[in-house]
This record gives C-alpha cells, sequence and structure tokens, in this order.
C-alpha cells in the first residue's frame, strides 16, 4: 500500500522582495518557493503559517508534503526553514521538488539510549548524521546506544546502525558521542584558589592608590 504523506494547498507569489514578505506575514502566511532542476522555474508560493508549522512539528525537519499551488500538485521535501530570531515563527521556507524512488542527502537527528557504565557521563559531539535514504522513506531518526560503555569511549558515525535503505555520508571517523569521567573537583578547587590569590595581591595596591590621593 501506498503510503501517503500531508497535502496542503498553497496560492501562488506574485510579489517578491521584503515589503511583500512583511504583508504576508502579517496576514499569517509563509512565503516559500519550491525548485528542483526537475522544473523549468521556481515556484513561489504563500501558505498558512500554522498549516506549514504543524507540518515540521509532527514531521520533523525531513517533512515530505504534497503541495498544491494553482491547481499544479508537486510531491515536495523540506529543503531549509529560515525563523524568525524573536518569535521562532518560519518566515521563509524551502521545499525540494522529488520523485518516487530518489534518493537524497540529508540529515537525521540523533537520539542516544542506554546508560554508560556507572559514574561516567556522556558528551555528545554530533546531533545530526548526513546520510543517503530513499526520498519517501527518510527515517525519522537515528538510535545511538551507549549502554554499558566505560569511560574513554568513543561511538563514531560507523557505529551507527542505519536502516537497509540507508547509507552513511559522513565521514565514518566523525565522533557521535564519548564517555568520561567527570571533572575533578581539585581542578575546579585549583582555579577558585588562584582567582582569590589573584584578588588578594591587588588590595595593597589599591589601598596604596588611595593613600596617595589624600
Amino acid at each position: 500500500m501506498a503510503k501517503k504523506y500531508p497535502t496542503l494547498k498553497a496560492e501562488e507569489r506574485t510579489e517578491f522582495g521584503k515589503g511583500a514578505a512583511r504583508r504576508l506575514r502579517r496576514q499569517w502566511k509563509v512565503p516559500g518557493v519550491i525548485y528542483s532542476g526537475s522544473l523549468e522555474k521556481p515556484v513561489h508560493f504563500a501558505i498558512d503559517l500554522l498549516e506549514i508549522e504543524q507540518l515540521v512539528r509532527d514531521n520533523g525537519v525531513n517533512a515530505i508534503v504534497d503541495l498544491e499551488v494553482g491547481g499544479e500538485n508537486y510531491l515536495t521535501m523540506v529543503k531549509s526553514i529560515e525563523q524568525n530570531v524573536l518569535s521562532l515563527d518560519i518566515d521563509h521556507i524551502d521545499l525540494l521538488a522529488i520523485t518516487r524512488g530518489e534518493k537524497v542527502e540529508v540529515e537525521v537527528p540523533l537520539v542516544l539510549e542506554g546508560e554508560p557504565f556507572p559514574g561516567t557521563v556522556v558528551l555528545q559531539d554530533a546531533d545530526v548524521l548526513l546520510v543517503e535514504a530513499d526520498v519517501l522513506d527518510i527515517p525519522d531518526e537515528l538510535p545511538v546506544s551507549v549502554e554499558g560503555l566505560e569511560a574513554d569511549s568513543k561511538v563514531l558515525a560507523s557505529d551507527v546502525e542505519l536502516p537497509g535503505n540507508t547509507t552513511l555520508v559522513a565521514d565514518p571517523e566523525t565522533v557521535i558521542a564519548s564517555i568520561s569521567w567527570p571533572e575533578q573537583d581539585e581542578e575546579l578547587e585549583a582555579e577558585a584558589e588562584a582567582a582569590e590569590q589573584g584578588s588578594a595581591d591587588k588590595e595593597p595596591e589599591a589601598a596604596e592608590e588611595s593613600g596617595d590621593d589624600e
């Protein structure tokens, strides 16, 4: 059975520039563009802000959507998003026109699972992993097990288990997670003592300067 994807409607966009984009955002709409080498020219559209934000929230950063613009349907994948730095609303969205059976390179979120050796801590060095996958079967996330790993262990990109239709594009030696002991309290105490000593050395100088003023 063919997998179904969300279908959204958008209106064609004929006005461009910052002024036109601001007018759209005041109407709670997001300007966007569909592009691909298979299209004669990019398709510019405007879509309801709440609908496109729900799509990304429910389906992730690599969401697939069947977008209807001006009576034409385009099977697309979210390629890039610009967010407002204050409100975090989507300000602009780029969609990539795709075809069934096509392979694409995408960054998939990594999720650490399990507990390392007691007393150690985990540092996640990479949040996403670049892979190649069937455009209609991109993993939502990739689990990375740290169960029982001891201090000084590392999980590399090559250690991540990938679904059968997905292959690694990132450097296999990329560090995903590191296991270590917590920082030693002695080091922190030494730094604090050094800072206190530095302050104490300056106090006599400050007193002498104060006396000279009198």
